[in-house]
């Protein structure tokens, strides 16, 4: 009879035990897979984020090969705006004002030069206020369109 509830005990422990070794393990495993999307900028994004501003891969990669040919990005041209194209685009919008830091963060103040270098090139008329709407995005995608495809 002792040895039989022993048993009972012993079972009932590996039970527990392998129970709570597979919900710690459950929980980890959903804690490491975060969901990943694009954010459009409502205000400073991220220095890892990517930041299309709604633009589609294809058209984020003839910026990119604007921004490789003059402004010193050494990125992949791989259709995803990231930190390395944000700071070559913020190099390029010093020509229209932007005086932050070349951080690749894509804050009011790019949105802001982005916005008077489209206003510049005759893609945007909206206000110059550093928010992204669908004018900004529009204008945007109108100026990547015209760059060259190499």
């Amino acid at each position: 009879m002792r040895s039989n509830t022993m048993r009972a005990i012993a079972s009932t422990a590996v039970l527990l035990a392998i129970a709570a070794g597979t919900l710690a393990a459950s929980g980890t495993a959903v804690a490491a897979t975060p969901e990943r999307h694009q954010t459009v900028v409502a205000g400073p994004a991220s220095a890892t984020e990517v930041v299309n501003l709604g633009l589609s891969a294809s058209l984020a990669k003839r910026v990119q090969l604007m921004l490789a040919d003059q402004w010193g990005y050494y990125g992949a041209i791989d259709g995803a705006l990231g930190t390395e194209s944000w700071v070559a685009m913020q190099r390029y919008l010093r020509i229209y004002g932007y005086t932050g830091a070349l951080d690749g963060i894509v804050g009011t103040g790019t949105i802001k030069a982005l916005q008077r270098a489209l206003n510049d090139e005759s893609y945007y008329s909206g206000a110059i206020d550093g928010i992204v709407r669908p004018a900004t995005r529009a204008a945007f995608a109108a100026f990547a369109s015209d760059l060259p495809m190499d």
